[in-house]
């Protein structure tokens, strides 16, 4: 894809600034309910992507729209092979976060055309940082170049992990958490996919995998790890694809390598 419109990642910027206005305005009064065991939702998580919605749409009509957060766009049942312009959208990643007032979580926001990611942003409000990409145009944190690290090994490696809400206490991502515990220098689950790839993008962290995520967990941060020169796959180190639920980066391929000989499903004996 050659010409990426510019007015794409301006929108993007702009959305993802309202967005987390509405987070700042709803801290301290909002109330919680569970989507699922430990999968938990405010009144902030469906405001900010109410205002995310309206700014994209004013822009770009046609587009299509998928949130995290049900009952917008009907084209959000669109398939990954749709033709077309789709934003895919987590107005608040890291919502146990928020509500325990830990302060890592995010506002992400993809856009895709034909399945291609071509644009990506994770704001980090709490920082008031800014992770965008362009593909084909690199990384940046506030408009600065970022770049992945060089680490090569895993036992020099700072890794991030996500896990599925409650886990059992056999679930298989437990397993792989606790192996590559025993091999990294550290491993940490923080509660912001979002987050921990912008932080494999601008080298804070050197590896991030999971097994449990949605399109709107890897769409805004997929991107930023790789025009930032690293490396995404998914777990059987086959292309990676926001519409599955693995994936695996890396910023160096004997570390990409190193990782998946651990927590690869052939590693592990299981299927995902």
């Amino acid at each position: 894809m050659s010409f990426i419109d510019p007015r794409y990642l301006q929108t993007a910027v702009e959305a993802a600034h309202a967005g987390a206005d509405v987070l700042r305005a709803w801290s301290g009064r909002f109330t919680v309910s569970e989507k699922s065991k430990a999968n938990l939702v405010t009144e902030a998580d469906r405001e900010s992507q109410k205002v995310i919605y309206n700014i994209i749409k004013s822009q770009f009509p046609d587009h299509g729209f998928l949130g995290e957060e049900e009952g917008l766009d009907e084209q959000a049942k669109w398939s990954e092979e749709a033709p077309g312009a789709r934003w895919i959208v987590d107005p608040l990643d890291g919502t146990t976060n928020y509500v325990h007032g830990f302060p890592y979580y995010a506002v992400t926001i993809g856009l895709e055309i034909a399945g291609e990611l071509v644009v990506g942003l994770v704001y980090d409000l709490t920082r008031d940082d800014m992770y965008t990409a362009v593909k084909g145009q690199g990384a940046r944190c506030n408009e600065r170049t970022i770049r992945v690290s060089n680490i090569r090994s895993l036992d020099q490696a700072l890794v991030m992990a996500s896990m599925p809400p409650a886990p059992t206490p056999d679930d298989p991502a437990l397993t792989r958490f606790l192996k590559v515990f025993s091999e990294a220098q550290s491993v940490q689950r923080t509660g912001s996919a979002a987050l921990n790839l912008a932080y494999v993008a601008c080298g804070r962290a050197d590896g991030f995998w999971s097994t449990s995520l949605k399109p709107w967990d890897m769409a805004g941060g997929a991107l930023l790890v790789t025009e930032a020169g690293g490396i995404v796959t998914d777990l059987y180190n086959k292309p990676f694809s926001q519409h599955q639920p693995t994936i695996a980066c890396s910023p160096t391929a004997s570390l990409h390598q190193e990782m998946l000989g651990i927590i690869s499903p052939d590693a592990m004996g299981d299927k995902i």
